[in-house]
């Protein structure tokens, strides 16, 4: 019968109050027998839809005729109605600014501390909810460029595209440059091609690269997070301008040689298959094994063993050594493209 409670406080108004409130209008009266039968509700229901209608001012008896009622103009109530709701929701208010003026006084210590005990030019940030408070801290701050690498291209979970899609909304909303590097196989992933049409429509730039150097955002090239180095969801922040710049610079490097980010259905996804295809190819005759292959391309332990079992069929190789001198021999391999030796 009702699709939602009300809140404390505000008035209790369902969709069988509706109903018996139009059928009035049409003509009906006070009786809940009627209103039942001629509404197909049950007895109890109309008797109860009356009765908090009547309860809130929204009918009223005719004098000298108990079992009729006439309707009153909603707009005559609704002063009366919602008060209690503007009453609780302005001390919800009072009590918001409240909390934000005491978290304001906790923040002024908390960064008191960081700049008076400790040199905080590289900061380890333990936890995955203070990364991402650091991260929002950081975006609002931004004034002029926000960069990033982003390893990996499938995987990717629609809902965090949303809310990371408002984020990067309020960024580009501000004129703020905004610089992804996805690697090739993002292309591949329908919501990260959903993503990128999005956010590339509010001015947002993307590329892709059959290689990445790692993960990293980058602010105003001056405060750049990195993930913390054992596998948690923690991060490291780190403040100190040579280092900031020397990974701008090389986000820059790979920015210059990544292609402009299009989807499964434009032109130039074939080539960047055979991209793909053609680095499998040199990391394998570079020695390197299946999960470093993988994590280098971004792509799944599966796939990548997909791809790597097709290659030793279409050179007719019994194992991954002996792929990799076919595929030596043959010119197949590209020594730019396989990067350092074994991993």
């Amino acid at each position: 019968m009702n699709e939602q409670m009300p809140s404390p406080g505000s008035p209790f108004i369902d969709e069988d109050d509706i109903l018996v409130y139009g059928w009035i209008v049409d003509g009906g009266s006070g009786r809940a027998d009627r209103a039942a039968a001629e509404l197909g509700l049950p007895q109890e229901r109309a008797a109860a839809a009356l009765k908090r209608l009547a309860s809130l001012g929204l009918v009223r008896s005719v004098r000298d005729a108990p079992d009729e009622v006439v309707v009153v103009d909603p707009d005559a109530v609704t002063a009366a109605l919602t008060a209690p709701l503007r009453a609780a929701i302005r001390h919800q208010e009072e009590q918001l600014d409240l909390v934000h003026g005491k978290i304001d006084r906790l923040r002024d210590h908390f960064f008191a501390g960081r700049t008076g005990n400790r040199d905080f030019t590289v900061e380890v940030i333990p936890t995955m909810e203070e990364v991402r408070a650091a991260l929002n801290r950081a975006s609002a701050e931004c004034q002029e460029e926000v960069v990033s690498s982003q390893p990996g291209g499938s995987g990717r979970v629609p809902e965090a595209m949303e809310e990371a899609l408002g984020r990067d909304h309020a960024l580009l909303s501000r004129n703020v440059r905004m610089r992804t590097l996805y690697h090739h196989t993002a292309r591949f992933n329908g919501p990260s091609q959903a993503y990128v049409a999005a956010a590339t429509a509010l001015g947002a730039e993307y590329r892709t690269s059959h290689e990445l150097f790692g993960r990293v955002i980058i602010y105003d090239k001056s405060l750049a997070f990195l993930p913390e180095r054992t596998g948690s969801w923690g991060g490291v922040a780190v403040r100190e301008p040579t280092i900031v710049g020397y990974l701008h610079d090389i986000f820059e490097q790979y920015w210059i040689r990544a292609t402009p980010f299009s989807d499964a259905a434009q032109d130039g996804l074939e080539q960047v298959a055979k991209e793909i295809h053609q680095t499998i190819v040199a990391l394998l005759a570079a020695g390197l094994k299946d999960e470093s292959i993988a994590r280098r391309l971004g792509m799944s332990l599966r796939t990548a063993r997909r791809h790597i079992a097709d290659i030793m069929e279409a050179l007719g190789a019994d194992s991954r050594f002996q792929a990799g001198v076919l595929a030596a021999r043959a010119r197949l391999t590209d020594p730019q493209q396989a990067g350092p030796g074994k991993e």
